[in-house]
C-alpha cells in the first residue's frame, strides 16, 4: 500500500492541513494519508494542547475520511518524537508499505538537521507542500512536490485568535472548533 505519513504537532489542526493532506493524496497517488501527532516535537516549544487533546482533534478532523486516519505512534513513545523512530517502527510492522513522508516547505529545509535526516531519506520518498506563490525550496535531500492548492491557515494564528476570543469556525473543522470551544483550549 502507497502510504502517506502527515507528522506534526496538529496545536490545532487546521483546513490547511487537511487540504495538504488531500492534495498529497490525490498528487501522489496515496492509498492513505496517516495523520502523525507529535508527543514532544524536538525542533520546536512544546504544544500548548495536551498530546491526547491534539489526537482527539486530529481524529475529529478526519473522521468520515477512510483515506484519512490518525496515528497514536508518537504519542506513546518517550522521550522525543524523531521521525525516523516512527518510521522505522512502521517498516518493522508493515514492510511492505511504500512510504512518503508529507512535509511542509519550511520542515523540509530543516530537515538535515533532524535526528538521522540521512536515513530518513533512505526510508522513504519524502514529498514537499509548497506554499501558495512559493518557490520550490532546496533542502537536504531528494523530494517531489505535491500539487495543489494551498490554504493560507497556520496553527498559531488559530491560537491567537482563540486567545483574543475571536471565532475559528471555517478554519478548523466543525467538530474540532466544537472541541476546542467545550474543552477551554487555548485561552
Amino acid at each position: 500500500m502507497k502510504i502517506g505519513l502527515l507528522g506534526g504537532t496538529f496545536d490545532p489542526i487546521h483546513l490547511g492541513h487537511l487540504r495538504a493532506a488531500e492534495n498529497a493524496r490525490e498528487s501522489l497517488s496515496l492509498e492513505r494519508v496517516v495523520f502523525v501527532p507529535a508527543a514532544q516535537p524536538p525542533h520546536r516549544d512544546a504544544p500548548r494542547g495536551s498530546a491526547r487533546d491534539r489526537f482527539a482533534m486530529a481524529a475529529l478532523a478526519t473522521a468520515g475520511r477512510a483515506e484519512f486516519v490518525v496515528s497514536d505512534a508518537e504519542l506513546d513513545r518517550a522521550g522525543p518524537s524523531y521521525t525516523v523512530d516512527t518510521l522505522r517502527a512502521w517498516r518493522a510492522l508493515r514492510p511492505e508499505d511504500e512510504l512518503v513522508l508529507v512535509v511542509g516547505s519550511d520542515a523540509y529545509l530543516e530537515m538535515g538537521s533532524w535526528h538521522e535526516a540521512q536515513a530518513l531519506f533512505g526510508m522513504c520518498t519524502v514529498a514537499v507542500v509548497q506554499r501558495e506563490g512559493e518557490a520550490p525550496a532546496m533542502g537536504p535531500g531528494p523530494a517531489v512536490p505535491v500539487n495543489g492548492p494551498a490554504l493560507p491557515v497556520s496553527s498559531s494564528e488559530i491560537r491567537r485568535r482563540i486567545a483574543a476570543r475571536q471565532s475559528v469556525r471555517y478554519l478548523v473543522p466543525e467538530a474540532v472548533a466544537d472541541f476546542i470551544e467545550k474543552r477551554g483550549l487555548y485561552r
